[in-house]
């Protein structure tokens, strides 16, 4: 069997692995069993939470309409429920969005679903 020898391609592999690591502390950016274990770690969490960023927006959005339609004697809840029931179709960035750059419009809005609240009690 004819001996296989890497160097170009081995050098590569660890100069991108090397690259991947710059600046990570001590050995994880020295040698390369380190380095590796550094990447594969660092690589599990990036993708974890690109995934988790979605739920913490979601989280954050949904707080800051909470807190805007207590503000307008409403709870979250009463307001979405009033929001599809009238038939708006705004989503929660946007709603989260207009409850802190635009309160007027925000409590012009949530007037209307206490308005449609009060109809049908």
């Amino acid at each position: 069997m004819p001996r296989v020898k890497r160097g170009t391609v081995r050098r590569a592999q660890r100069k991108k692995l090397s690259k991947l690591t710059k600046g990570y502390f001590l050995k994880k950016s020295k040698l390369y069993k380190f380095m590796k274990e550094a990447a594969d770690r660092a690589g599990h969490f990036a993708y974890r939470d690109r995934r988790r960023k979605k739920r913490d927006f979601r989280r954050i959005w949904i707080v800051r309409i909470g807190a805007a339609a207590r503000q307008n004697e409403l709870t979250y809840s009463q307001f979405i429920h009033g929001m599809k029931k009238l038939g708006i179709d705004l989503d929660r960035k946007a709603l989260a969005d207009m409850a802190v750059r635009d309160a007027a419009g925000f409590t012009e809005l949530a007037v209307k679903i206490k308005a449609a609240f009060s109809v049908t009690s």
